[in-house]
């Protein structure tokens, strides 16, 4: 607990007698306790909450992202780059594989 050991624990209790007093004392340490116990509750509380608020965050974003699949259509556009759309012009089968030479000047 805090590298304290029994020694200092003992040096620490023999002090704290002799500053309050034996009469007080009991009254002091009823009260440091429920001071630690209260404490214990807060920090857990909020240890609780932090936990919450991250597991909502962590939903936030799944849901944002579902959102985001469902209104742009990712997996649509994975569906258009698999089917390559094909040009009008070899869509008949005439044409052969020569590429058109549209240039109608001779040559020199």
């Amino acid at each position: 607990m805090f590298g304290i050991g029994m020694p200092e624990l003992l040096v620490i209790a023999v002090i704290a007698l002799l500053v309050v007093g034996p009469k007080k004392l009991p009254d002091i340490a009823k009260a440091l306790g429920k001071g630690l116990s209260e404490f214990r509750k807060v920090t857990e509380s909020a240890t609780d909450t932090i936990k919450e608020t991250l597991k909502t965050d962590d939903l936030k974003k799944d849901m944002d992202g579902i959102k985001e699949s469902l209104l742009y259509g990712k997996e649509e556009e994975n569906a258009e780059e698999k089917e390559s759309p094909v040009p009008p012009d070899a869509a008949d089968g005439t044409e052969s594989e020569a590429p058109k030479n549209t240039d109608t000047k001779p040559h020199a």
